[in-house]
């Protein structure tokens, strides 16, 4: 049973540094994951014996080692997430009539993973392989506002990582925080042409079994829409998604 815990404080320094753009410092680690210094440390190194995470001296910090990658690689040959989520993002599309998408974080973007077109609508951005900014997306913040706040803090230090498209969306992490912070109060994230003038989305976090933030299902749409019936279909299939995905 004491192995359980230190388990869990290996995959959310995975899951940290598999956010970052680049390697980091151990102090910044060590808050992320609410560890004391000196027991970071020490996992940091067990975790960099076993190649799960890489230390540059040089340069003081850490990231993702070599068995990190070959896990990543494997998910990706199987992609369990894109086969769990196709067909419920179907069904949303049946149901409301609008494009659908699945996608994950990666970084301070988002990476679209399935994206399910309904006919006669529009091309979007939002193709399978295309990143966006994460605080843009209504995936992306579906996504952030399921995360812990050190962790959001983590991904936006300062004004500079916050990408402009078209002089619309949050700028520091103090406007990004009320977004977040009204997110959370609704149960559904939205954004209205800050990623495409014209064009709005509504999504909605997919969690795993530790209730971590997995992918974000959001539904597209241009002119005007029954707005609480998308926002609780997108929730449904959002719920359905993260059933699967525990297994159940």
């Amino acid at each position: 049973m004491t192995q359980v815990p230190a388990a869990t404080r290996a995959l959310r320094v995975l899951r940290f540094l598999a956010a970052q753009p680049g390697p980091v410092p151990l102090d910044r680690i060590a808050r992320a994951v609410g560890l004391p210094r000196s027991s970071a440390y020490h996992l940091l190194a067990a975790m960099v014996d076993e190649g799960f995470v890489v230390h540059l001296a040089d340069e003081r910090t850490y990231g993702l080692g070599v068995a990190a990658h070959e896990i990543g690689s494997g998910y990706a040959r199987q992609e369990p997430l894109q086969r769990i989520a196709r067909r419920p993002l179907a069904e949303l599309v049946d149901r409301t009539g609008q494009t659908a998408h699945l996608a994950v974080i990666h970084g301070r973007d988002v990476l679209y993973v399935v994206e399910e077109r309904a006919p006669g609508r529009p091309p979007l951005v939002t193709d399978v392989g295309v990143r966006l900014p994460a605080h843009l997306t209504a995936s992306g913040r579906a996504i952030l506002a399921a995360l812990p706040p050190s962790q959001v803090r983590a991904l936006y230090p300062d004004r500079t990582a916050f990408v402009d498209r078209h002089g619309k969306g949050p700028s520091s992490l103090t406007a990004l925080r009320s977004v977040l912070s009204e997110t959370r109060r609704r149960g559904y994230a939205d954004e209205d042409g800050e990623v495409t003038p014209g064009f709005a989305s509504v999504a909605a976090a997919v969690v795993d079994h530790n209730d971590q933030p997995a992918a974000g299902v959001a539904v597209t749409f241009t002119g005007p829409v029954d707005l609480p019936v998308i926002v609780a279909e997108v929730r449904r299939t959002a719920t359905l998604v993260s059933a699967r995905l525990r297994g159940r």
